[in-house]
Protein backbone atom coordinates (compact mmCIF):
# COMPACT_ATOMS: atom_id res chain seq x y z
CA UNK A 1 0.00 0.00 0.00
CA UNK A 2 2.80 2.39 0.93
CA UNK A 3 4.46 1.64 -2.41
CA UNK A 4 1.23 2.48 -4.27
CA UNK A 5 0.96 5.85 -2.47
CA UNK A 6 4.62 6.65 -3.28
CA UNK A 7 4.08 5.83 -6.96
CA UNK A 8 0.97 8.00 -7.01
CA UNK A 9 2.91 10.96 -5.53
CA UNK A 10 5.65 10.55 -8.12
CA UNK A 11 3.05 10.47 -10.87
CA UNK A 12 1.42 13.69 -9.61
CA UNK A 13 4.80 15.40 -9.38
CA UNK A 14 5.54 14.39 -12.95
CA UNK A 15 2.24 15.81 -14.13
CA UNK A 16 2.97 19.10 -12.39
CA UNK A 17 6.45 19.31 -13.88
CA UNK A 18 5.12 18.51 -17.36
CA UNK A 19 2.30 21.05 -17.20
CA UNK A 20 1.60 22.27 -20.77
CA UNK A 21 3.07 25.66 -21.66
CA UNK A 22 0.82 28.61 -22.40
CA UNK A 23 0.66 29.97 -25.91
CA UNK A 24 1.77 33.49 -26.84
CA UNK A 25 3.39 35.54 -29.56
CA UNK A 26 5.73 38.46 -30.13
CA UNK A 27 4.08 41.88 -30.42
CA UNK A 28 5.82 44.96 -31.87
CA UNK A 29 4.99 48.67 -32.04
CA UNK A 30 6.64 50.32 -35.05
CA UNK A 31 7.84 53.91 -35.28
CA UNK A 32 7.27 55.50 -38.67
CA UNK A 33 9.91 58.19 -39.13
CA UNK A 34 8.93 60.98 -41.52
CA UNK A 35 10.03 64.52 -42.42
CA UNK A 36 8.00 67.53 -41.30
CA UNK A 37 8.45 69.27 -44.64
CA UNK A 38 8.61 68.05 -48.22
CA UNK A 39 11.92 67.67 -50.03
CA UNK A 40 14.11 65.50 -52.20
CA UNK A 41 15.70 62.52 -50.44
CA UNK A 42 19.45 63.16 -50.45
CA UNK A 43 20.86 60.23 -48.45
CA UNK A 44 19.51 56.97 -47.02
CA UNK A 45 22.35 55.35 -45.04
CA UNK A 46 20.18 52.56 -43.54
CA UNK A 47 18.93 49.35 -45.14
CA UNK A 48 15.97 47.08 -44.46
CA UNK A 49 16.80 44.58 -41.75
CA UNK A 50 19.77 46.55 -40.44
CA UNK A 51 20.22 47.66 -36.85
CA UNK A 52 20.73 51.26 -35.77
CA UNK A 53 21.78 52.87 -32.52
CA UNK A 54 20.01 55.80 -30.93
CA UNK A 55 21.06 58.98 -32.72
CA UNK A 56 22.14 57.31 -35.95
CA UNK A 57 21.09 59.17 -39.11
CA UNK A 58 18.18 57.40 -40.81
CA UNK A 59 17.83 59.71 -43.82
CA UNK A 60 18.47 63.28 -44.93
CA UNK A 61 16.61 65.57 -47.32
CA UNK A 62 18.25 68.16 -49.58
CA UNK A 63 19.13 71.13 -47.35
CA UNK A 64 20.62 73.66 -49.77
CA UNK A 65 18.03 76.35 -49.03
CA UNK A 66 18.21 75.82 -45.28
CA UNK A 67 22.02 75.98 -45.30
CA UNK A 68 21.91 79.32 -47.11
CA UNK A 69 19.30 80.60 -44.66
CA UNK A 70 21.58 79.74 -41.72
CA UNK A 71 24.52 81.51 -43.40
CA UNK A 72 22.42 84.63 -43.97
CA UNK A 73 21.16 84.60 -40.38
CA UNK A 74 24.74 84.28 -39.12
CA UNK A 75 25.81 87.30 -41.20
CA UNK A 76 22.91 89.45 -39.97
CA UNK A 77 23.65 88.53 -36.38
CA UNK A 78 27.33 89.48 -36.81
CA UNK A 79 26.29 92.84 -38.25
CA UNK A 80 23.90 93.53 -35.37
CA UNK A 81 26.54 92.61 -32.80
CA UNK A 82 29.08 94.91 -34.47
CA UNK A 83 26.62 97.81 -34.43
CA UNK A 84 25.91 97.25 -30.74
CA UNK A 85 29.63 97.15 -29.93
CA UNK A 86 30.15 100.37 -31.89
CA UNK A 87 27.40 102.14 -29.94
CA UNK A 88 28.87 101.00 -26.62
CA UNK A 89 32.43 102.14 -27.38
CA UNK A 90 31.72 105.62 -28.84
CA UNK A 91 33.53 107.07 -31.87
CA UNK A 92 36.51 105.45 -33.53
CA UNK A 93 40.08 106.38 -32.59
CA UNK A 94 40.59 108.36 -35.81
CA UNK A 95 37.46 110.44 -35.11
CA UNK A 96 38.58 111.07 -31.54
CA UNK A 97 41.98 112.21 -32.85
CA UNK A 98 40.29 114.78 -35.11
CA UNK A 99 38.29 116.17 -32.19
CA UNK A 100 41.42 116.31 -30.02
CA UNK A 101 43.28 118.22 -32.76
CA UNK A 102 40.39 120.70 -33.01
CA UNK A 103 40.58 121.25 -29.24
CA UNK A 104 44.34 121.88 -29.42
CA UNK A 105 43.83 124.41 -32.23
CA UNK A 106 41.11 126.19 -30.24
CA UNK A 107 43.39 126.40 -27.21
CA UNK A 108 46.20 127.84 -29.30
CA UNK A 109 43.84 130.47 -30.74
CA UNK A 110 42.64 131.36 -27.26
CA UNK A 111 46.18 131.65 -25.97
CA UNK A 112 47.07 134.07 -28.78
CA UNK A 113 43.88 136.11 -28.28
CA UNK A 114 44.47 136.26 -24.53
CA UNK A 115 48.03 137.55 -25.02
CA UNK A 116 46.79 140.18 -27.48
CA UNK A 117 44.12 141.32 -25.04
CA UNK A 118 46.72 141.68 -22.28
CA UNK A 119 48.95 143.76 -24.55
CA UNK A 120 46.05 146.01 -25.54
CA UNK A 121 45.28 146.65 -21.86
CA UNK A 122 48.91 147.75 -21.24
CA UNK A 123 48.92 149.98 -24.32
CA UNK A 124 45.59 151.52 -23.31
CA UNK A 125 46.99 152.46 -19.91
CA UNK A 126 49.88 154.21 -21.71
CA UNK A 127 47.46 156.00 -24.02
CA UNK A 128 48.90 154.41 -27.11
CA UNK A 129 45.67 152.73 -28.35
CA UNK A 130 42.03 153.65 -28.14
CA UNK A 131 39.51 151.85 -25.96
CA UNK A 132 37.91 150.35 -29.06
CA UNK A 133 41.09 148.35 -29.72
CA UNK A 134 40.92 146.94 -26.20
CA UNK A 135 37.26 146.06 -26.67
CA UNK A 136 37.98 144.31 -29.97
CA UNK A 137 40.81 142.30 -28.37
CA UNK A 138 38.54 141.26 -25.50
CA UNK A 139 35.81 140.19 -27.94
CA UNK A 140 38.31 138.06 -29.88
CA UNK A 141 39.58 136.55 -26.62
CA UNK A 142 36.08 135.68 -25.43
CA UNK A 143 35.23 134.08 -28.79
CA UNK A 144 38.39 131.97 -28.68
CA UNK A 145 37.55 130.87 -25.14
CA UNK A 146 34.08 129.81 -26.30
CA UNK A 147 35.66 127.79 -29.12
CA UNK A 148 37.86 125.97 -26.57
CA UNK A 149 34.80 125.15 -24.48
CA UNK A 150 32.93 123.87 -27.56
CA UNK A 151 35.84 121.71 -28.72
CA UNK A 152 36.23 120.29 -25.23
CA UNK A 153 32.56 119.29 -25.09
CA UNK A 154 32.69 117.70 -28.56
CA UNK A 155 35.66 115.58 -27.53
CA UNK A 156 33.91 114.45 -24.35
CA UNK A 157 30.77 113.56 -26.28
CA UNK A 158 32.81 111.64 -28.86
CA UNK A 159 34.33 109.54 -26.07
CA UNK A 160 30.93 108.63 -24.63
CA UNK A 161 28.86 105.60 -25.77
CA UNK A 162 25.53 106.09 -27.48
CA UNK A 163 22.39 107.07 -25.60
CA UNK A 164 20.80 104.31 -23.46
CA UNK A 165 17.73 104.08 -25.69
CA UNK A 166 19.92 103.57 -28.80
CA UNK A 167 21.89 100.85 -27.03
CA UNK A 168 18.68 99.18 -25.84
CA UNK A 169 17.32 99.18 -29.38
CA UNK A 170 20.55 97.67 -30.69
CA UNK A 171 20.44 94.96 -27.99
CA UNK A 172 16.88 94.06 -29.00
CA UNK A 173 18.03 93.84 -32.61
CA UNK A 174 20.79 91.41 -31.59
CA UNK A 175 18.23 89.27 -29.70
CA UNK A 176 15.96 89.22 -32.74
CA UNK A 177 18.80 88.11 -35.01
CA UNK A 178 19.79 85.41 -32.52
CA UNK A 179 16.24 84.08 -32.56
CA UNK A 180 16.20 84.16 -36.36
CA UNK A 181 19.44 82.18 -36.45
CA UNK A 182 18.08 79.61 -34.00
CA UNK A 183 14.95 79.18 -36.11
CA UNK A 184 16.99 78.78 -39.30
CA UNK A 185 19.17 76.18 -37.56
CA UNK A 186 16.09 74.25 -36.44
CA UNK A 187 14.81 74.14 -40.01
CA UNK A 188 18.21 72.89 -41.16
CA UNK A 189 18.38 70.21 -38.45
CA UNK A 190 14.91 68.97 -39.40
CA UNK A 191 16.16 68.01 -42.85
CA UNK A 192 18.10 65.18 -41.21
CA UNK A 193 16.20 62.57 -39.19
CA UNK A 194 17.89 60.40 -36.56
CA UNK A 195 16.87 57.20 -34.83
CA UNK A 196 14.97 57.95 -31.60
CA UNK A 197 16.15 54.66 -30.09
CA UNK A 198 18.20 51.59 -30.88
CA UNK A 199 16.30 49.07 -32.96
CA UNK A 200 15.73 47.27 -36.23
CA UNK A 201 15.00 48.97 -39.56
CA UNK A 202 11.86 47.17 -40.69
CA UNK A 203 11.34 48.92 -44.05
CA UNK A 204 12.42 51.86 -46.21
CA UNK A 205 9.90 53.47 -48.54
CA UNK A 206 11.95 55.83 -50.76
CA UNK A 207 15.19 55.85 -52.71
CA UNK A 208 17.68 58.77 -52.87
CA UNK A 209 16.60 61.32 -55.46
CA UNK A 210 12.88 60.77 -54.97
CA UNK A 211 10.61 63.57 -53.77
CA UNK A 212 9.26 62.95 -50.26
CA UNK A 213 5.93 64.48 -49.23
CA UNK A 214 5.60 66.21 -45.88
CA UNK A 215 4.61 63.79 -43.13
CA UNK A 216 5.20 60.73 -45.32
CA UNK A 217 7.11 57.91 -43.63
CA UNK A 218 10.54 57.23 -45.11
CA UNK A 219 11.71 54.57 -42.63
CA UNK A 220 9.81 52.26 -40.26
CA UNK A 221 11.74 51.36 -37.14
CA UNK A 222 11.12 48.73 -34.48
CA UNK A 223 12.88 49.92 -31.31
CA UNK A 224 14.06 47.20 -28.95
CA UNK A 225 11.89 48.66 -26.19
CA UNK A 226 8.80 48.32 -28.42
CA UNK A 227 9.09 44.54 -28.73
CA UNK A 228 7.12 42.52 -26.18
CA UNK A 229 5.90 39.03 -25.45
CA UNK A 230 2.11 38.78 -25.20
CA UNK A 231 0.18 35.82 -23.84
CA UNK A 232 -3.05 35.05 -22.02
CA UNK A 233 -3.28 33.41 -18.61
CA UNK A 234 -6.33 31.41 -17.51
CA UNK A 235 -7.89 32.51 -14.24
CA UNK A 236 -6.68 29.36 -12.51
CA UNK A 237 -3.02 30.33 -13.17
CA UNK A 238 -3.32 34.07 -12.62
CA UNK A 239 -1.70 33.86 -9.19
CA UNK A 240 1.48 32.50 -10.85
CA UNK A 241 2.08 35.76 -12.71
CA UNK A 242 3.18 39.05 -11.14
CA UNK A 243 4.65 42.26 -12.52
CA UNK A 244 8.45 42.04 -12.30
CA UNK A 245 8.59 38.22 -12.39
CA UNK A 246 10.51 36.37 -15.09
CA UNK A 247 8.97 33.82 -17.43
CA UNK A 248 10.48 31.28 -19.77
CA UNK A 249 10.04 31.71 -23.51
CA UNK A 250 10.34 28.93 -26.06
CA UNK A 251 9.77 28.64 -29.81
CA UNK A 252 10.51 26.34 -32.72
CA UNK A 253 14.22 26.39 -33.43
CA UNK A 254 15.04 28.77 -30.54
CA UNK A 255 17.78 27.96 -28.10
CA UNK A 256 16.78 27.13 -24.55
CA UNK A 257 16.92 29.57 -21.66
CA UNK A 258 15.15 32.56 -23.24
CA UNK A 259 13.39 34.76 -20.71
CA UNK A 260 11.18 37.83 -20.44
CA UNK A 261 10.12 40.07 -17.56
CA UNK A 262 6.43 40.66 -16.91
CA UNK A 263 5.50 44.34 -17.19
CA UNK A 264 1.72 44.26 -17.39
CA UNK A 265 -1.08 42.04 -16.13
CA UNK A 266 -4.61 42.96 -17.14
CA UNK A 267 -7.04 43.68 -14.32
CA UNK A 268 -10.04 42.67 -16.39
CA UNK A 269 -10.75 39.28 -17.94
CA UNK A 270 -11.51 38.79 -21.62
CA UNK A 271 -12.41 35.93 -23.92
CA UNK A 272 -9.60 33.89 -25.41
CA UNK A 273 -8.54 35.71 -28.62
CA UNK A 274 -8.79 33.73 -31.87
CA UNK A 275 -5.01 33.83 -32.36
CA UNK A 276 -4.60 31.35 -29.49
CA UNK A 277 -5.48 27.98 -31.03
CA UNK A 278 -6.11 25.88 -27.93
CA UNK A 279 -9.18 23.67 -27.66
CA UNK A 280 -8.65 23.35 -23.92
CA UNK A 281 -8.78 27.11 -23.29
CA UNK A 282 -11.43 28.00 -25.90
CA UNK A 283 -14.50 29.75 -24.53
CA UNK A 284 -12.72 30.45 -21.25
CA UNK A 285 -11.92 33.84 -19.80
CA UNK A 286 -8.25 34.77 -19.68
CA UNK A 287 -6.10 37.74 -18.58
CA UNK A 288 -3.71 39.43 -20.99
CA UNK A 289 -0.06 39.63 -19.91
CA UNK A 290 2.77 41.61 -21.57
CA UNK A 291 6.43 40.90 -20.86
CA UNK A 292 9.64 42.57 -21.98
CA UNK A 293 12.16 40.24 -23.71
CA UNK A 294 15.54 39.94 -21.98
CA UNK A 295 18.93 39.31 -23.59
CA UNK A 296 18.83 36.97 -26.57
CA UNK A 297 15.03 37.03 -26.50
CA UNK A 298 15.24 40.49 -28.09
CA UNK A 299 16.01 38.75 -31.38
CA UNK A 300 12.57 37.12 -31.54
CA UNK A 301 10.55 38.10 -34.61
CA UNK A 302 7.29 40.03 -34.45
CA UNK A 303 4.36 37.65 -34.84
CA UNK A 304 6.44 34.60 -33.90
CA UNK A 305 4.38 32.04 -31.88
CA UNK A 306 5.81 31.24 -28.45
CA UNK A 307 5.54 28.73 -25.64
CA UNK A 308 5.33 30.47 -22.25
CA UNK A 309 6.62 28.80 -19.08
CA UNK A 310 5.46 30.67 -15.99
CA UNK A 311 7.89 28.85 -13.69
CA UNK A 312 10.97 30.23 -15.44
CA UNK A 313 13.24 29.40 -18.40
CA UNK A 314 12.22 26.45 -20.51
CA UNK A 315 14.39 23.37 -20.11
Amino acid sequence: MRRIILLAAIALAGCSANKPALQGYVEGTYVYVSAETAGRLATLPVTTGGRVAAGDVLFALDDSDETQAVAGANARLAQAEAQLADLKTGKRDAEIAVLAAALSAARATFSSADDNYTRQLVLREKGVVAQSEVDSAKTARDAAEAQVESAQRQLEVGQLPARPDEIAAAELNVSAEQAALAQAQIQLDRRQMKAPAAGLVEETYYEPGELVAAGQAVVSLLPDANRKVRFFVPEQQLASVAVGSEIGVGCDGCRSGLTAKVEFVATEAEFTPPIIYSKDSRDKLVFRVDARPIGDALSLKVGQPLDIHLAGPAP
